[in-house]
């Protein structure tokens, strides 16, 4: 169903004719206004310490949107909630993990995302590990003995220390043992999974079907203290993630006979079909109001942390950009909006329903800006595969004050392709989207997905500069004078027909989505 972006009428009459400024004195109001009065502190806290993490279909998901509309509407951006799907309404509640034999602790873990809960009193149960079989039909025999028990699925790592503390400290022939060791123990454990006849998912079905009383694993991401706790439960039984150094623990009880008893008691709500949305901001052109700049960050997170570095700080900075123009910059040329989408976590979702949804935006689309990957200051600016993205986006960022264009490294025209943010959405519609890509801060071991992805971990300055940045590109583009161009580079021509290869074709969203 096509909708119609709404841009209030009385908006446009209001603004009147543009009053010409130099570009200079609007960024350097766009620096004063982010350095002086910077909400970014405040927005992080309401969003990532009150609201939360962002799982879709989650009751705190729906809060957060409600809560940016809010907020967009106390600076005057009339904005919305733009529904785009269903998904299946999930509810986390408190999860206990205890070791209650042979000795009493209480372990670091919770149940999986969209997860079953326990029976009021929990689950009290032996463990037990997976097999050394041959085959399948060596599984298939061994399976019975999972009834009534928790099983450990993941493979119990030989370290708990990430390599750079190894290679700090560890003599170099200990480094290469250990590495040699790991190796073959992962390998190992692989052609043994292979051996049962079952991949990693399908391996918590056969268990479940066997009777096993829950599942335990553990994804470490190779950092002190991280896990990745992003998994969808498929399973009808609890799954629970546990810490590399209880899980461990847990796992070497259990292969030497110290009969360990775990008691679960996890508290979830299964809340049906949920309406999934966007939130839309306008801040709407006063010239040429049906072309359109995009600022962009996916607003779901996974809810092992908060999701503070995916993608608080992106969405974060798009507020900041768009209350800053708003104050210095509040009649563009060129209508600016901002979307936070939903469910980018599993498919892009909401990005891609907005691109089918107003084909208006995309034609309209003067150029979008996502920030997804990390606290850290952005380095990385990519065409995209945008044949003349040099001229504009070149032009825009002379503009930006030197300090923070200085560790900008740009590739032109780029490539198309790497979708994995929300840009990816417009980019494979034809239309000049481009990722502020940032600096790692330890970013894919540390906080992505991991349930360390806190408030703790935002590095303020960074994403301030970030805030800076997306203001002037966004007011440098809706003040030039040309339309960006979308002639593509091409990618590949087909020596025997000819044909060029330019473009990804463009799925159509699942407008129902959430069936795990």
């Amino acid at each position: 169903m096509k909708k119609t972006l709404l841009i209030p009428a009385i908006c446009l009459l209001l603004a009147g004719p543009l009053l010409a400024q130099d570009p200079s004195t609007v960024v350097e109001q766009i620096r004063k206004e982010a350095v002086e009065n910077s909400h970014l502190e405040t927005l992080a806290h309401e969003l990532l310490d009150v609201i939360g993490p962002r799982l879709v279909g989650t009751p705190q998901m729906k809060n957060a949107h409600d809560w940016a509309v809010s907020t967009f509407n106390q600076w005057g951006i009339p904005a919305a909630n733009e529904q785009w799907g269903t998904w299946r309404g999930w509810e986390r509640g408190i999860c206990h993990i205890d070791l209650v034999e042979p000795r009493v602790v209480s372990l670091h873990g919770r149940q999986l995302a969209w997860s079953p809960s326990t029976p009021a009193k929990g689950i009290t149960a032996g463990l037990i590990t997976l097999p050394e079989v041959a085959d399948s039909l060596a599984f298939a025999r061994w399976l019975p003995e999972v009834k009534g028990k928790w099983v450990c699925v993941s493979m119990l790592e030989p370290t708990g220390r990430p390599d750079y503390n190894w290679e700090e400290w560890a003599t170099e022939a200990s480094f290469e043992k250990m590495k040699e060791s790991s190796k073959a123990q992962t390998d190992a454990w692989q052609a043994n999974l292979r051996n049962t006849g079952y991949d990693s998912r399908s391996l918590n079905l056969a268990l479940e079907a066997a009777g096993a009383a829950g599942i335990l694993q553990s994804r470490w991401s190779d950092g002190f203290g991280a896990n990745k706790i992003f998994s969808a439960n498929t399973a009808k039984i609890p799954v629970i993630d546990l810490s590399l150094e209880d899980y461990g623990m847990l796992y070497r009880m259990a292969v030497n006979g110290d009969a360990p008893q775990l008691r679960v008691v996890a508290e979830s709500k299964e809340l049906g079909r949920v309406p999934t949305f966007n939130t839309i901001a306008t801040i709407p052109g006063t010239e040429l109001p049906e072309e359109y700049i995009v600022l962009s960050a996916h607003f779901d997170s996974w809810d092992g942390g908060t999701g503070a570095t995916d993608n608080g700080t992106g969405t974060i900075t798009m507020m900041e950009a768009a209350r800053i123009l708003k104050k210095v910059y509040p009649n563009p040329r060129r209508t600016i909006i901002i979307g936070l989408w939903g469910s980018e976590e599993q498919g892009l979702n909401g990005s891609r329903a907005f691109v089918e949804d107003h084909p208006e935006v995309v034609s309209g689309l003067q150029a979008l800006f996502n920030q997804d990957n990390g606290t850290g200051r952005v380095v990385r600016l990519s065409g995209q595969g945008f044949l003349h993205a040099y001229e504009y986006l070149g032009r825009w960022m002379e503009a930006v004050p030197e300090e923070i264009t200085e560790p900008i490294e740009t590739t032109f025209p780029g490539n198309p392709g790497g979708g994995g943010s929300d840009y990816a959405s417009f980019v494979a519609a034809g239309a000049p989207a481009f990722s502020l890509s940032s600096l790692s801060w330890s970013y894919w071991n540390y906080t992505w997905h991991t349930n360390l992805d806190t408030y703790d971990k935002i590095v303020f300055d960074d994403v301030r500069n970030n805030a800076i940045l997306t203001a002037i590109l966004a007011y440098m583009a809706s003040e030039d004078p040309e339309r960006t161009s979308r002639e593509k580079a091409v990618l590949s021509v087909n020596p025997r027909t000819g044909e060029q290869r330019e473009w990804p074709t463009p799925r159509s969203p699942e407008r129902e989505g959430g069936k795990n």
